[in-house]
């Protein structure tokens, strides 16, 4: 089980998430955006909308205050509800809205995030009790790949660790999305690692799943007495769910310190590591933090609490 944080440190990231404040005025037209507002993991969405007429002097909060009608606390600091949704405590729990740049947690507050065209915004309303800090998600495929994260573009690399057959078809799959994968290991890139967890748990971003999800932000772990290991889904609370089968697949987004995002393509087998690579699509990853597969049939992450 996770350990549980406080309102105070809450408060303190929640101020860099969501702090109220006016734009910089007209600006350069820049490329649409899109605007996605889910509650509950991503398990139902609110809103999604393509968002034109967008300026180099708007930011993630002036695009939400257009979208959507919104309410504020702590002298307009932080948002208290989108569309009626209220920031509350709940029988010891917390819930909040916390909001993605390209898939990537913002390290700024909205106000303070510009927008440089292309952007995908996702706002998500969530229990956060045992996981304020999850830096990365994968519901907002093919980015980070294909315009970086906080305002940079940055290669992507495919690093396979025993992957096999699994390798090619996620480098198909990144071609197909218009990514360029680069050669070698550019500074920087964006890594996704495909092989079987024996190999992939050897990265140190990696790593931090076996740290629980209050480190790694996965609701994903890998369990068992006996090797291969078995995947093991995580509710809302930290505790494992669900347990799947030797060869479920996994793809899931971490950061480990300040490092670009690490995607993780991977299941205890070659053949969980293949149906893995198989989700890397809009259809099976939109609005998912994290994703399981097992026997042909995806399990968004975390598996909802009981």
């Amino acid at each position: 089980m996770a350990r549980r944080r406080g309102p105070a440190t809450a408060s303190a990231l929640l101020a860099l998430l969501a702090v109220a404040g006016c734009g910089l005025g007209p600006g350069q037209g820049l490329d649409a955006v899109t605007l996605t507002v889910t509650h509950e993991y991503g398990r139902q969405q609110i809103l999604e909308r393509e968002v034109g007429d967008v300026t180099e002097s708007d930011t993630v909060m002036r695009v939400l205050e257009g979208a959507a009608e919104i309410g504020t606390k702590e002298g307009g600091r932080f948002v208290k509800s989108i569309d009626g949704a209220e920031s509350v405590s709940r029988d010891g729990r917390y819930f909040d809205w916390l909001f993605y740049v390209n898939g990537v947690e913002s390290n700024v507050g909205a106000a303070a995030f510009p927008l440089r065209g292309g952007e995908a915004i996702w706002w998500d309303y969530r229990d956060w009790t045992s996981a304020l800090h999850v830096p990365a998600v994968v519901g907002s495929w093919p980015q980070p790949f294909t315009s970086g994260y906080e305002g940079s573009h940055h290669p992507v690399v495919v690093e396979c660790l025993g992957g096999g057959s699994a390798c090619t078809e996620v480098r198909e799959r990144l071609a197909g999305a218009g990514v360029e994968v680069a050669d070698g290991s550019p500074s920087g890139a964006i890594r996704v690692l495909v092989g079987p967890w024996a190999m992939v748990r050897r990265d140190p971003a990696a790593a931090q799943l076996e740290g629980g999800v209050e480190q790694s932000g996965v609701f994903a772990e890998f369990g068992g007495a006996l090797p291969p290991l078995r995947l093991e889904g995580l509710d809302e609370a930290g505790a494992v769910a669900r347990r799947f089968g030797v060869n479920a697949g996994l793809v899931a987004a971490t950061r480990r310190y300040e490092a670009p995002p690490t995607w993780l393509v991977t299941g205890a087998t070659p053949a969980g590591v293949r149906a893995a690579a198989g989700l890397l699509s809009t259809a099976k990853l939109r609005d998912h933090y994290a994703v399981a597969i097992e026997d042909g049939k995806e399990t968004p992450l975390p598996v909802p609490g009981r």
